[in-house]
């Protein structure tokens, strides 16, 4: 092992009390759900954002209220619902008659972490005020641009089930977001817990146990875990069989209309090494690529008509891809 991914590691070892701290702190809230706390660690440690598919219930605004309790970060929350306007989300420009000018009032984006559930039973209109913010960092109301808070992550849900009323996200939104998580129904233990601990009077003091300056500081330390050439070319391989799978002899091209976009491979990578900081390496392995392929591509991969029909989902795409690409 070399010198730099030793000293990678020991950078690494140094976040890993601070992580396991906050893994801790959200355990006294959120039952079970360790792979969506990781998922959002993820997001946060790489400047990510991140797509929550669920049916109602199953604790994803307490997981994001509960996260921003624990790094003392500010949470506010959007409700999409058909009749929100852009400037209920970025903000807009209010007149003062007394003294005839402009001046601006920042909307509810204006925070570290921003809860927009729902966020399908908006127009693509309204979907739309959020990819500056998301893609720069960067609101503009009026002639102004505003920066937004350091860390910034967008945490948006949508349930898979009730589609009456709902509009689909474009593409080009989509493909903004890091992760998309599917959040399951949690096992009978945990759901056990979850009866014992919430059908009588409970409470729970969330300790802050990171701040938003440590948050930038994990981000200047992913910035040295190691990425091995190999590894790199696992990632371009996995992403370049979305999109051109008769050149690794996979019998999938009917099944799928678009491969990943670029943004894949750069999140695929970004992903999979802020993965190894959270097993505490200050390298990644292509065991880390598999661990985080499924919530980078999985809404990167538009299907056929024919898969449709056949229900052949993006999952199983990605999977057969992981299973048939040879592992460095």
């Amino acid at each position: 092992m070399s010198v730099d991914v030793a000293k990678s590691t020991d950078l690494v070892q140094e976040q890993s009390q601070t992580i396991e701290r906050i893994r801790q702190e959200v355990g006294k809230v959120l039952v079970g759900q360790e792979k969506l706390v990781d998922r959002m660690l993820i997001a946060l440690i790489t400047g990510g954002h991140i797509l929550l598919e669920g049916v109602p219930g199953l604790a994803k605004t307490t997981a994001v209220k509960t996260m921003s309790q624990t790094l003392g970060l500010d949470f506010q929350r959007i409700s999409f619902t058909p009749d929100l306007l852009p400037a209920d989300v970025v903000g807009t420009m209010i007149y003062n008659p007394k003294e005839g000018t402009f001046s601006p009032k920042k909307g509810p984006v204006f925070t570290n972490l921003l809860l927009a559930d729902e966020i399908n039973r908006a127009p693509a209109k309204v979907q739309s005020a959020l990819l500056e913010s998301m893609q720069e960092h960067q609101v503009t109301i009026g002639n102004t641009t505003y920066p937004l808070p350091n860390p910034f992550m967008v945490m948006a849900t949508q349930n898979p089930i009730e589609q009456e009323g709902t509009y689909a996200l474009p593409e080009a939104q989509v493909d903004r977001f890091m992760l998309k998580c599917r959040v399951d129904y949690p096992s009978k233990d945990d759901e056990r817990r979850i009866m014992n601990r919430f059908t009588r009077k409970f409470e729970t003091n969330i300790e802050t146990v990171a701040t938003a300056d440590q948050i930038v500081a994990m981000r200047d330390v992913l910035d040295q875990v190691y990425c091995d050439e190999k590894v790199g070319d696992y990632i371009i391989d996995l992403v370049f069989a979305t999109r051109k799978p008769d050149d690794y002899h996979l019998k999938i091209s009917h099944q799928i209309e678009f491969g990943g976009s670029p943004r894949a491979t750069l999140y695929l990578n970004l992903a999979s090494r802020a993965n190894a900081m959270l097993h505490g390496r200050g390298y990644a392995t292509p065991q880390d690529v598999k661990e985080v392929a499924h919530d980078v591509l999985r809404h990167r991969i538009m299907l056929t008509y024919e898969a449709e029909a056949e229900e052949v989902t993006s999952d199983a795409v990605i999977t057969h891809i992981l299973n048939e690409i040879p592992v460095p």
